[in-house]
């Protein structure tokens, strides 16, 4: 195989850092989750192909096993969201990346259109059908997110689907035919029950569970009863800047930071 973005384990160096996933979860132990081929070179096979993360001083590797690969000793399966509130976004950047690759490689194993097994493009990070001739590229699933405002106030909700004890911005997939601002307006809708207008894009982030693509929106409130949208929504409600609930950090998502931007405008306009 010449092909850099795929490792085989033959071609593994000794200072390549490797991550392991198993269904969005991450290998990790005493506080890490690269480890190096020495400690998983009995672990491992050849149908386990090394995808490559990131290559900078050293090369991060990234491997999906399944449920009977033999855990290392004292070594655990972590949910990838832990790390996000453990560790600082930009260390977050390769475990995420690294998530989203064999999250794609794992589910295009086989074409899409004949059935065939895939095999690594020749020289680009893709799948190729050898039958087909098609080539699958790793996606990104782009999403809407938004922090409605009226005035001062902020509408923040508890989602149903996280059983989250936080609250934070409304959001929802971008659907097929849709400008992320129709997704705006359509989900807060589908949500909330109310109308807004003034959509403003305000920032992004890639957001690796498993692949989305996370588009920040302001929106302003025009009329409207507030409506949870059943089975979506288990709490929605305005806040002030001076009220806020538990939140999303801003240090580690776009809805903490459309957040924190907004109480800030508020606080130096009200000491001007």
């Amino acid at each position: 195989m010449n092909n850099p973005n795929f490792v085989a384990l033959a071609s593994c160096h000794r200072e390549d850092r490797i991550l392991v996933y198993h269904q969005q979860r991450i290998l990790f132990r005493d506080g890490r989750y690269t480890w190096s081929l020495t400690e998983l070179r009995d672990l491992l096979n050849d149908g386990h192909l090394p995808v490559l993360v990131n290559e900078s001083d050293r090369r991060y590797l990234a491997v999906h096993v399944d449920e009977d690969f033999q855990l290392p000793d004292d070594a655990e399966f972590i949910c990838l969201r832990r790390l996000v509130m453990e560790k600082p976004a930009e260390e977050f950047q390769i475990p995420g990346l690294g998530n989203q690759l064999t999250s794609w490689y794992r589910s295009h194993r086989y074409c899409g259109t004949c059935g065939s097994p895939t095999r690594p493009h020749h020289g680009e990070r893709a799948l190729s059908c050898p039958a087909c001739e098609i080539s699958y590229y790793p996606r990104i699933n782009p999403c809407v997110i938004m922090l409605v405002t009226d005035g001062r106030r902020m509408l923040l909700a508890q989602h149903t689907r996280y059983r989250a004890s936080f609250y934070s911005c409304l959001a929802g997939f971008i659907e097929v035919g849709e400008t992320p601002e129709e997704t705006v307006a359509r989900e807060v809708k589908e949500e909330a029950g109310i109308e807004i207008t003034n959509i403003r894009y305000a920032q992004s982030q890639s957001w690796p569970f498993p692949s989305q693509l996370m588009l920040g929106f302001y929106a302003d409130y025009v009329a409207g009863e507030l409506c949870p949208e059943p089975g979506e929504i288990e709490d929605l409600k305005w806040f002030t800047p001076e009220d806020v609930p538990n939140t999303p950090s801003a240090g580690i998502s776009v809805a903490g930071r459309l957040i924190r931007d907004h109480c800030r405008r508020w606080q130096r306009d009200s000491n001007r």
